[in-house]
């Protein structure tokens, strides 16, 4: 508890999405730690940290809806050859280079971005960005690495089916939003990424690695000036291109439906999506909370009460369009899904007491930053603020939002938002009855 309240004080105190206080409270200080300002074009949100470690997010905004029709997972196949060498560092010198710092360069593809990103100290940082910005503005593209890794990438497409809940998320995702860019994977298909060439990744890194595409945050023990420095000389003298974040179009409501698969396993894993809003509505922080009563609702029911499963959740999908998913793995499909149908039309027909929410709300808002205390995850915080709410101080207005929501709000939203879901369901397909999923 003292770990909790002591964790949740320091990212309320740091700005990184806390500014809700009780009613008749102090209002909180402004985010003073926080700004952001333009290097030679490319946009900066810097937050300066007195801690031992560095975390600077570049993202590449429009993550699958940049790459040209049928070629998914472009940028991320590009990306992953840079690591074999740039034109400044061969592939040798490079893992070196990095070796000797002890730092990081992290690829993270996503629907609505592509983060590249750097894990160093301040004293490392000089050398670790010299690496980082040739990879992403010189990568070296050689037709040997090219081959090389897209063998890779293939193999690992490959294995996805050997894994339950690869393939289960692979096949909720594909049916939830089908017709829409998020059907798509930031890593590709075995399709796409076979008829991908050398000559394509060049074409897309001189088209589309331009400044107007890039987002920069930087979290740590730096000054603006040495950011100031290293995007200057480097990012900062890209190609300004023509580029302009918009969010993705949402979809209109469809009928629920299931994609069943057969297979032999010791249980059956079943995942499905209903959609919700874009991130931009005034219903997201009450569908939060609706996620997070629900889940809790659905463990106590179906994992502590009947011991049916050893994984249940229903979990709030942060995207610009964004969704809640429903999980659960378990032997008796039917009986469970008839429980959390169940869990739902409770939530959908009774209201529950504001005052009765306040814990749980508190406990999820607790729980949400000691989730999110690192300062890769407060970058990633600053960055959906910026992206999804268009200024990356709305954060600051998160723990308000969530206080605020009352349990007529989460009736509403439960009746607005959870239905027609889109299911998956890997396993014993004699187990299963496809209509008790297309109730939902």
């Amino acid at each position: 508890m003292i770990r909790s309240a002591a964790a949740l004080a320091f990212m309320l105190a740091s700005g990184s999405g806390a500014a809700g206080a009780q009613p008749g409270a102090p209002a909180p200080r402004a985010d003073s730690t926080t700004s952001t300002y333009s290097v030679a074009g490319v946009k900066v949100i810097h937050r300066r940290a007195n801690i031992s470690t560095v975390v600077a997010n570049l993202y590449l905004l429009g993550g699958v809806r940049s790459a040209p029709g049928g070629q998914a997972g472009l940028e991320h196949f590009l990306l992953q050859v840079s690591e074999r060498g740039t034109t400044r560092y061969a592939r040798d010198v490079l893992r070196r280079s990095m070796a000797r710092t002890g730092s990081e360069i992290v690829i993270d593809p996503r629907e609505d971005w592509t983060l590249v990103g750097i894990r160093t100290t301040p004293a490392e940082l000089d050398s670790t960005w010299s690496i980082f910005a040739d990879r992403v503005m010189q990568p070296r593209l050689d037709s040997t690495d090219v081959e090389f890794v897209k063998a890779q990438m293939l193999a690992a497409l490959r294995q996805r089916d050997d894994s339950p809940d690869a393939m289960l998320e692979h096949l909720a995702d594909s049916s939830t939003f089908a017709g829409h860019v998020y059907s798509l994977s930031p890593v590709g298909t075995e399709r796409s990424l076979a008829g991908i060439s050398r000559a394509d990744l060049l074409r897309y890194h001189r088209e589309q690695f331009v400044k107007s595409r890039l987002l920069l945050v930087v979290v740590g023990n730096v000054d603006r000036a040495t950011v100031e420095r290293l995007v200057g000389k480097t990012l900062g003298t890209l190609p300004a291109g023509t580029y302009a974040w918009t969010m993705p179009d949402t979809l209109a409501s469809s009928r629920a439906d299931a994609a069943i698969t057969k297979r032999a396993l010791p249980t059956n894993y079943i995942q499905g999506y209903f959609r919700g809003p874009a991130a931009t509505s005034p219903d997201v922080a009450a569908l939060r909370v609706a996620s997070a009563v629900l889940s809790g609702r659905m463990f106590g029911e179906i994992r502590s009460k009947r011991n049916l499963t050893y994984a249940v959740s229903a979990n709030y999908r942060d995207r610009a369009l964004t969704s809640i998913g429903l999980y659960v793995t378990t032997t008796e499909p039917d009986s469970v899904l008839r429980l959390m149908v169940g869990e739902i039309r409770t939530l959908q027909q009774f209201e529950i007491q504001t005052e009765f929410l306040r814990p749980i709300v508190q406990q999820f808002i607790t729980e949400y930053f000691l989730n999110n205390e690192t300062s890769t995850a407060q970058a990633d915080f600053l960055a959906r603020a910026q992206l999804y709410r268009g200024d990356y101080s709305a954060g600051e207005r998160f723990v308000a939002e969530l206080r605020a929501v009352t349990g007529a709000d989460v009736r509403r939203v439960a009746e607005r938002y959870f239905k027609n879901a889109h299911w998956a369901y890997v396993g014993d397909t004699e187990r299963v009855t496809k209509s008790r999923l297309l109730v939902f």
